[in-house]
């Protein structure tokens, strides 16, 4: 039988301190922002951040899920492809899609299916945030690499060079830290 794993209180919510079955709203869940790329509600433990706390940290092995707001003008994080599938759903709001060097517009409801290998990131548009749903596979052979993309770049989320370095890529960006989105009262829940 598998046991439910406790919840521990960061600055920002409730991680998961080991395996184990669990139940957190997104609203009670840690949440980590940075300047350049938005709020994201991580869900599990295992973030740099969470980390340096000294808490147990605990990362999901099979699935990456996450929850992002971005501010109209913001991208997700920087345009990359990697060797896993990655799957996303506008939950609110509006955003643009960057895929294969185009742009398509997104609003909610619109899923997006990236097979392993596609380079893709999002821009938040429209006037209010946008909520996605963002779903990767782990494997242990997972690799990304961030392509050189004009268009990427004059999104502000484009690396400077191609390379397949996570550290190189976000050098020139502020670290992510424990917090809430600046427009959390706003958001799409109660």
């Amino acid at each position: 039988m598998v046991g439910e794993a406790p919840l521990a209180e960061v600055a920002s919510g409730l991680t998961p301190q080991s395996d184990g079955w669990f139940v957190v709203s997104a609203r009670d869940a840690a949440w980590l922002v940075n300047d350049s790329f938005g709020a994201r509600c991580v869900f599990e433990a295992d973030t740099p951040v969470v980390r340096e706390s000294g808490l147990d940290v605990h990362q999901f092995p099979q699935l990456g899920i996450t929850l992002a707001v971005l501010e109209p003008g913001k991208p997700s994080g920087l345009y990359h492809r990697e060797t896993s599938q990655e799957d996303f759903l506008v939950l609110s709001g509006e955003c643009t899609l960057l895929v294969e060097d185009e742009e398509r517009p997104l609003r909610a409801w619109d899923f997006v299916h990236c097979p392993p290998g596609t380079a893709h990131a999002f821009v938040g548009s429209g006037d209010e945030p946008c909520v996605l749903l963002m779903v990767g596979a782990r494997t242990s052979d997972k690799q990304t690499v961030y392509p050189e993309s004009e268009l990427a770049r004059s999104h502000d989320a484009g690396a400077a060079g191609e390379t397949s370095s996570a550290r190189e890529a976000y050098a020139p960006f502020g670290h992510w830290r424990l917090g809430r989105p600046e427009r959390w009262p706003n958001l799409p829940w109660p």
